[in-house]
């Protein structure tokens, strides 16, 4: 990993965390199809996506959007962290194009770069689940029966209990672990 992050920044390509989480995202939904569901509540049906679609919400002036990375298990972790930053830019610029931002399949909701340690995340209908990322905090935590400092963020799942059950849930969230 840490190769890769150094051929990457000799290329100007800086991968962030919500990149990392991104692409672990996109590898989860491929093995968990439940997650990468919604609901379509004008006739009661599961929707199962066909494809993986995350959408990354991003703050602007007029409040919250959530423009798409489509196909995010095909692309590469550089691909995914070049259309992240792209697609937030445009958004800030109020230039995405409606297929830019309308679908999706699952959401990720990243305030860890506000301090937060922990939240619930908002469905984003019709879909399923949506991934609530808090900051990176230093804990202590107990490795070969002793303690030693460690990082660790609170990663929690908002699910559409119609849709996703608390078994499949929980794997994906172990996956994605």
């Amino acid at each position: 990993l840490m190769e890769l992050r150094a051929q990457l920044k000799a290329l100007g390509i800086k991968l962030t965390v919500n990149d990392f989480i991104t692409k672990a995202c996109a590898i989860a939904l491929e093995h968990y199809p439940a997650i990468n569901s919604g609901y379509n509540s004008e006739n009661n049906t599961i929707i199962r996506f066909k494809s993986v679609g995350i959408c990354i919400a991003v703050q602007i002036d007029a409040g919250l959007i959530t423009p798409i990375v489509q196909h995010a298990n095909f692309k590469r972790i550089d691909q995914i962290s070049q259309e992240i930053k792209a697609l937030a830019a445009k958004a800030k610029e109020a230039t995405l194009k409606p297929e830019e931002f309308q679908g999706g399949s699952f959401t990720i909701s990243n305030l860890g770069s506000y301090g937060v340690t922990q939240f619930g995340a908002i469905l984003n209908p019709p879909q399923a689940a949506i991934l609530a990322v808090a900051g990176i905090e230093e804990a202590a935590i107990i490795k070969e029966g002793k303690p030693v400092a460690a990082q660790q963020m609170t990663l929690t799942l908002s699910c559409d209990h119609r849709v996703v059950d608390g078994a499949d849930a929980a794997q994906f969230l172990k996956a994605l672990k």
